[in-house]
Formats: C-alpha cells, sequence, structure tokens
C-alpha cells in the first residue's frame, strides 16, 4: 500500500473520488486503519474524552498528542497521517504555532498538522506553511473554542452563520492550507464550500457533498458510549462485546474455569518426577 500525498487527495477531488478518514489514537488500531486500506488518519485531540477520559478537549498537551502520533505512525507507515494541534499549542503567537507544529512533523512523522479556526488563525496556518509543513484548517463546530459557540451546537444554520463559515474557508485556502475539514455545518452550505475552495474539503456531520468523510474511531466502533453526535453511524459494538467478553472472564475465574490444563505449561516429565522428589523433601 502505498501512502498518498496531498496531490493525490487534490486529484481525488477532481475526479470526484470521495476520501475515507478516520481518527485513530493508538498503535493496534492504526494497524487496522491501514489494513483496512482507508486515506487518512487523524490522531485527534478528541482522545482527551476518547482515551483519557476529560470533559473535553482543553486538557490535552503537545506531549499526549505527540506520544499518540507517534504511535500511529509506527502502525500504519503507509497512512497518510493528520496531527492534531491542542489548545493554546498555536493560540498565542504564529512562532509558537510553528514550533509545536514542528515538533508533529520532526517527534512523530506526520504528513500534515490540523488547527481550529478561520479569520481569526489565518496567520498561524500561514506561518506553518512558510515553514514548510502542511496544513489542515477545521471551520465550524471547533470544540477548543465551543464555549465561544454557546456549546458543541452546528454552525451555519441561519445566513449570517452561514456566511461566517463560507468567509473562515476562504481565509484558511488563502493563508495557505492544503485541505479544510468542516464539523457539523449543514449539507448546502459544505456543498457551497466544497465547490468554491480548489482544496479538498472533509466532512464531519456536514454531509455527502464534500470531498470526504470524517469519524471518530472509538464512535465508528462503538467503544466511546458517553455520548453519541448525530452524524454518527456505529459500525460495530465493541464496548458491548469487551463488557460481555470480560464478564464471562469474570466469572470463570470465580468459578475456577479458567485457566485449564491447555492454557498452561507442562515439565518435561523426567524433570518433573525430579521436581517432585525434591518438594517431598521440602515437605519434612
Amino acid at each position: 500500500m502505498k501512502k498518498k500525498t496531498i496531490q493525490d487527495f487534490i486529484e481525488m477531488k477532481a475526479r470526484k473520488e470521495p476520501i475515507s478518514f478516520i481518527t485513530t489514537y493508538d498503535y493496534p488500531t492504526a494497524t487496522f486503519v491501514e489494513k483496512a486500506g482507508l486515506d487518512m488518519i487523524l490522531v485527534g485531540d478528541s482522545l482527551g474524552m476518547c482515551v483519557y477520559g476529560y470533559d473535553g478537549t482543553m486538557p490535552v498537551t503537545m506531549d499526549q498528542m505527540i506520544v499518540h502520533s507517534e504511535a500511529v505512525r509506527r502502525g500504519a507507515p503507509n497512512t497518510f497521517v493528520v496531527g492534531d494541534m491542542p489548545f493554546l499549542s498555536y493560540q498565542l503567537s504564529d512562532e509558537l504555532a510553528v514550533a509545536n507544529a514542528g515538533r508533529f512533523f520532526k517527534e512523530a512523522g506526520v504528513d500534515a498538522v490540523k488547527l481550529e479556526g478561520g479569520v481569526r488563525v489565518a496567520s498561524r496556518i500561514r506561518a506553518i506553511v512558510d515553514a514548510g509543513m502542511l496544513v489542515m484548517g477545521h471551520i465550524g463546530l471547533t470544540p477548543q473554542s465551543s464555549s465561544q459557540l454557546g456549546g458543541f451546537r452546528a454552525q451555519g444554520r441561519t445566513l449570517e452563520s452561514a456566511k461566517a463559515q463560507v468567509e473562515d474557508a476562504l481565509a484558511v485556502q488563502k493563508a495557505g492550507a492544503g485541505m479544510i475539514l468542516l464539523e457539523a455545518i449543514p449539507p448546502e452550505v459544505a456543498g457551497y464550500i466544497r465547490k468554491t475552495l480548489s482544496i479538498p474539503v472533509l466532512s464531519i456531520g456536514a454531509g455527502l457533498d464534500c470531498d470526504g468523510q470524517l469519524m471518530i474511531v472509538s464512535d465508528a466502533l462503538g467503544v466511546f458510549e458517553a455520548f453519541t453526535p448525530k452524524f454518527v453511524k456505529r459500525y460495530a459494538e465493541v464496548a458491548k462485546a469487551s463488557v460481555k467478553a470480560l464478564a464471562a472472564y469474570h466469572r470463570e475465574v470465580k468459578d475456577l474455569k479458567f485457566p485449564e490444563s491447555k492454557h498452561t505449561y507442562s515439565m518435561i516429565p523426567e524433570e518433573r518426577v525430579k521436581f517432585e522428589k525434591w518438594a517431598r523433601t521440602k515437605k519434612k
């Protein structure tokens, strides 16, 4: 499997071939994603909730993101990987944004970084791009600034909000981003943005009229059960299956049904005889 590049994604947009995109946070899951043949992985700051049990993404640190991105890179060496820049890793200055983006590339070997915001982060995107790194923008419902949005709410549902999303998308492209992610935006607005921009436009809860789709792996596999966004589709029920399996293990341990002899190791016969003779002498 040959790893795709940004040029591949631009060509996929041109021929209207949808891009498959999923979040992943660890080595084992990354190996599954690569075997399944998906186009792109996002090591998202959603790991704050899905891995660490935080209430949101705010507490996630650069060090956590680097560790998880590095693990994903090892698990999926032939898949395009995007590192998600966490809260306060880029907001303070262009220089800080470049330094932290550089950490993703140098320490974790990602192929691009993602940051949230449109017009207000245009200078950050430009600075990172000017430093030679590929950027994915992210507009619409931006979790890191959800308090300003009144919570985790869809954006672009009124004319004024829709116009603001278009303005943000254009600012992201003008700043030099190679791709953009739209989150929780009505399909008609997302479709307009897709037709307006020359860069690939990805959707998470923004409908079919985009160049590709992103899902949170913990949602897609039924691992994360705390809440389920409207745009989620479950393709498995791993949490339910895991609880059932662990309960079965618990019962077998209590009932002395596990381990069976097939789960243990046998001594070499002549050595067992010697051991039993030795053990008898110890009993005396």
